[in-house]
């Protein structure tokens, strides 16, 4: 594309609409005129309530102060996921966010703990890891002497909305109204948007698509195709509902196996936000609701959503002159709380490849290849949860675990079950240590382990694994309440602002 970018035209507000006017509004280094279109008549999927750590990232390059940030989203913090029944009924684990124990140059730490069990050493691999522990204990702090990794719970239209006045305050114009045609050159590149059948007409030199699963610029303008990723991950719809929240806020998200699919469960400070993610081939529509209602204890206060998906990705995420963002790029469900991060994922890279003064289809093929790098690891890490599972005679899960697997998974599956290896890829968000605590908590038991084990005697194993037993233990016990933890914080955030 010859013609210089100076104005970019955002389709569709929620989550990925405003943080991309955000961010290219505070961070790009250059004038741009941004215009996000948006239309009050159209709800937003709205479910996106769980993060991951990335989440810190764009946060602190927007400069959102946490204080604000969790009063204003009424958000409470997150350190780790707890799978109740995957392996099996009546069994759990939790992947938590942080770093388990202390490994070596040429071994992780569960090499270490895999010896440490042959030699008798019988403690569960999560009680080496600081951030699991005071999940399991409901605790919580931010401190400087042993940080904690930590994501956040939030109310995901209070985000937009605090990332709309943000992104107002440094220039980005709104535009109400509901998009009625694309307009294309000869080339196929987007020129205009038609809003509310002609009554408006909104131009632009580079469009970015947030119009949710419609995917109106991306997948109907430029016609992008969709690859369908049901084959691996076959759930394609889910209830979502809203309930009182009766207990004091967990610092992690629930996620509970059912005959069908899986329920979440995600505590803000005022609310909880439920869901059950389900395979319409396996469980009708009316069942799955009223699985739902009966597994959600507090009372309800909202009436149940439906939402209907096609996991999978677009092809291209950038083709032309628009990038699709949020689900208008594709969709993994929520498992591992990725859908922000894929939102601020692609988000990033367009900074870091956002066009100086045109196009360049080198820049556009290096998006597309990093963002679905990622994807497709994301795509695994979630497909494991799913294939190594011992519920059998539930036709649901025997599918899941008998389906051919994309060839990447079952050569990580192999490698660790062979060796204890695993190996972080450039592109996946997923530490090794994540991998590992899915794998042991699905019931994966490698068969050896790094021979660099041996460099320690039993007596020194012994040692090193209770000091990193016990160093945790102090940590651990050191924090306060997670619920304790957000009141105080949330009283200092009114005390500033009640003095300046």
């Amino acid at each position: 594309m010859s013609k210089e970018v100076n104005n970019v035209v955002i389709a569709g507000g929620g989550t990925a609409g405003w943080m991309a006017a955000a961010a290219l509004a505070k961070l790009v280094a250059r004038p741009l005129s941004i215009t996000l279109i948006e239309s009050e008549e159209i709800g937003t999927v709205g479910v996106g309530e769980a993060t991951i750590p990335s989440i810190l990232t764009i946060n602190r390059m927007l400069k959102i102060p946490e204080p604000d940030f969790i009063k204003l989203t009424s958000g409470t913090f997150k350190l780790g996921i707890k799978f109740e029944n995957w392996r099996r009924q009546g069994e759990s684990y939790i992947h938590s966010f942080g770093d388990t124990g202390k490994g070596s140059w040429a071994a992780g730490f569960h090499h270490f703990w895999l010896k440490g069990k042959e030699a008798g050493i019988d403690h569960d691999y999560g009680d080496y890891c600081a951030e699991l522990k005071a999940a399991e204990q409901e605790k919580f702090a931010i401190t400087s002497q042993r940080p904690l990794n930590y994501a956040y719970h939030l109310d995901a239209a209070k985000y937009a909305q605090y990332l709309r006045s943000m992104a107002e305050a440094h220039g980005v114009k709104r535009v109400e109204g509901r998009i009625t045609s694309v307009t294309t050159d000869e080339d196929g590149y987007i020129t205009s948007l038609d809003i509310n059948d002609g009554v408006r007409q909104v131009d632009g030199d580079f469009f970015i698509d947030c119009t949710g699963f419609r995917a109106l610029l991306s997948g109907g303008a430029l016609g992008v195709a969709y690859d369908d990723w049901t084959h691996w991950l076959p759930a394609n719809r889910a209830w979502a509902v809203q309930s009182e929240l009766n207990e004091p806020p967990k610092p992690y998200t629930r996620s509970i196996a059912h005959t069908v699919g899986w329920q979440w469960r995600i505590p803000l400070q005022h609310r909880a936000g439920n869901g059950l993610v389900y395979s319409s081939e396996f469980m009708t529509e009316e069942d799955a609701r009223a699985l739902l209602v009966r597994n959600v204890n507090d009372r309800l206060i909202t009436d149940p959503r439906p939402i209907r998906f096609t996991t999978g990705q677009r092809a291209k995420y950038w083709e032309k002159n628009c990038v699709a963002l949020g689900l208008a790029s594709g969709f993994i469900e929520p498992l591992e709380s990725t859908s922000i991060h894929m939102i601020q994922n692609g988000i990033m890279w367009l900074l870091l490849m956002f066009p100086d003064t045109t196009i360049e289809g080198s820049t556009v093929n290096e998006y597309n290849q990093r963002i679905r790098s990622e994807a497709e690891y994301i795509r695994d890490f979630i497909v494991l949860h799913y294939t190594v599972n011992e519920r059998h005679g539930e036709p649901f899960w025997d599918y899941c675990r008998n389906m051919a697997l994309p060839e990447s998974l079952s050569h990580r599956i192999e490698l660790f079950t062979r060796t204890g290896r695993i190996f972080q890829a450039q592109d996946d968000i997923f530490t090794e240590n994540s991998w590992v605590q899915v794998l042991l908590g699905q019931g994966v038991t490698p068969q050896s382990y790094h021979n660099i084990t041996d460099s320690l005697t039993p007596p020194q194993l012994e040692e090193f694994l209770s000091g990193i037993r016990h160093e945790v233990n102090q940590t651990v016990s050191g924090l306060p309440a997670h619920g304790d933890f957000i009141q105080s914080l949330i009283r200092h955030t009114e005390l500033r602002a009640a003095s300046s």
